[in-house]
């Protein structure tokens, strides 16, 4: 891998402007040799001019990056430090007080039963549990270890960078230059940042998990960003995509020569939307994979716990997985006549499975990943009462984008609950009906989630722009549904005969439009950063690009 590449991988973003801008640097070197002047034409003594004329502009840019990554550093490392002795404080507080005497003498007991039980409340509401000052050393020893790298690629950086310059230049001043200013530079000679992480590995080890150092490094240790792929992992998913391309194959075929019947539409109903879910978590695995070969950290960004996370690997083996017993259960129900059975039992049984796969408390099958998800969803449908995070408005973005799977699943609550017939099934009417106002409801929900998630940024930074004018984006959501449920309740009244002659049908038109232009407005110039005046050579892009063009 080139080193522009894994720079780019293993960054931590909201840190990138303070790293060395290497494809920079880079770019400056190769455009200087590219504009040399010819040495069959020129004479010497004009061609050292030029070369010494770029290396005075080359050094000097390198020494303002030499100067922002000392200061970075300086500012980082000193932010440790003050977080170390806070902790540290933290910790022997929490030592003090489980070392204090838990008995006292009966007639003091007696005496000021009450003083003493208020007293041991605030000293307890003072000092931490034991829980949380392990996740607190432990986070912090995950900013200590970013710190470091932060000292590695860049020193990497600089070392690669010059010995370009003097192998495109053909001299020794990159070597010369490194020796006297990079080799001897803070971020570089600083060995605080070493002193800091075995500190944290000793107090650990000996005061959070009694003198166990591998317990303690299991706990602390991070594994690399660019961990290698598992042989088996791969194999798996290699193994379910095949067994799901030849079970959808057969599906088709099956189907193709099944006679058609009313009671294949809820069934088509429930398993699109379980589908869509399958295929939505596989999408997933792509873009994880994606993020990660551009240096997009998102484990970082998702507040994700770097030790426990699932890789893109491990998202698609999960949705190859389910997508075999998708299948399985497709079959189940299309043969459910050779069986004897109602072909009902088996998106039944799939839903379920799904369901009790997502919220199993025993810790296994990805456990720590699931529970995350659940507590996202949680502060999701609760939205306006908690502080709005990265991954609370992209995870409800991503529901507004699945109202169809969200729709889908309360009919499967609905048709399980009122309409099945386990004997002889009917044509469903209840669960397809808006006339109970249930579908408005679910349809709306996704864009309500981040309407409100919106208003309660509002009320945290009191900025109007953007989330006030955000939330009216997802507004406009609200009124098309209402049109659209007025339109359906119209057309269950009156009939089809006449449905283009309803003035709900012109009026969800409009707003449909509406919608669509605003929501896309917002999304290619706020969203994806499209069409910035100010983007210099990135015309009608973003002024940073984090992906590469080819």
């Amino acid at each position: 891998m080139k080193f522009a590449e894994h720079l780019g991988a293993h960054i931590t973003p909201e840190w990138r402007k303070q790293y060395i801008q290497y494809e920079a640097i880079k770019d400056m070197i190769y455009q200087a040799k590219e504009q040399a002047p010819s040495e069959e034409v020129t004479d010497e003594s004009i061609i050292q001019r030029y070369f010494a004329r770029f290396d005075e502009n080359f050094f000097q840019y390198c020494d303002k990056e030499l100067a922002k990554i000392n200061t970075f550093f300086y500012e980082k490392i000193s932010e440790a430090t003050r977080k170390f002795a806070s902790l540290k404080a933290d910790l022997q507080q929490y030592t003090d007080h489980e070392k204090k005497p838990e008995t006292l003498t009966l007639r003091r007991r007696r005496a000021s039963v009450v003083f003493f039980k208020e007293k041991e409340n605030k000293e307890l509401s003072r000092t931490r549990k034991l829980p949380d000052l392990k996740l607190a050393f432990s986070e912090f020893y995950l900013s200590l270890i970013l710190l470091q790298n932060y000292q590695t690629l860049n020193f990497t950086g600089f070392r690669k960078i010059l010995k370009k310059h003097d192998k495109l230049m053909k001299t020794t001043r990159g070597m010369a230059w490194r020796q006297a200013h990079v080799d001897t530079a803070t971020f570089y000679t600083n060995k605080e940042v070493d002193h800091l992480i075995s500190e944290v590995e000793n107090n650990v080890t000996s005061n959070l998990e009694g003198g166990n150092r591998q317990k303690a490094m299991k706990r602390l240790r991070v594994p690399p960003l660019g961990d290698k792929e598992n042989p088996m992992t791969t194999f798996r998913v290699g193994m379910f995509s095949g067994v799901f391309a030849v079970l959808i194959l057969v599906i088709i075929v099956t189907a193709s020569f099944t006679k058609k019947s009313d009671s294949w539409e809820p069934a088509l109903r429930m398993y699109r939307g379980m589908f869509i879910v399958i295929l939505d978590i596989f999408l997933l695995g792509i873009n994880t994979y994606g993020w990660r070969s551009s240096g997009v950290n998102h484990v970082l960004i998702f507040e994700i716990d770097p030790r426990h996370h699932l890789t893109h690997q491990q998202l698609m083996e999960l949705s190859t997985g389910l997508a075999v017993m998708w299948c399985i259960s497709a079959l189940g129900y299309l043969f459910s006549g050779f069986f004897g059975v109602s072909g009902y039992i088996f998106p039944l049984a799939m839903a379920g499975f799904m369901l009790l796969f997502l919220i199993n408390p025993i810790k296994i099958f990805h456990h720590s990943s699931r529970m995350w998800l659940l507590r996202i969803l949680f502060r999701i449908f609760t939205a306006p009462f908690h502080h709005v995070g990265f991954a609370d408005f992209w995870l409800a973005d991503q529901l507004n984008s699945l109202v169809t799977v969200l729709l889908d699943f309360e009919f499967m609550a609905c048709f399980y609950a009122f309409e099945v017939d386990w004997i002889g099934p009917d044509r469903p009417s209840v669960c397809t009906s808006y006339a109970y106002g249930i579908r408005t409801v679910i349809s709306i929900l996704p864009a309500w989630f981040r309407f409100a998630q919106c208003l309660r940024r509002y009320r945290d930074t009191k900025l109007v722009f953007p989330h006030v004018i955000n939330a009216g984006k997802y507004s406009t959501t609200f009124l098309t549904a209402i049109f659209q449920t007025l339109y359906r309740l119209q057309i269950e009244r009156e009939g089809e005969e006449h449905r283009q002659s309803h003035v709900f049908f012109y009026l969800w038109i409009v707003a449909a439009v509406f919608s669509s232009c605003y929501t896309l407005t917002w999304d290619l110039k706020m969203d994806w950063g499209l069409f910035d005046a100010n983007a210099g050579e990135n015309k009608l892009l973003r002024e940073e690009i984090v992906y590469a063009y080819k």
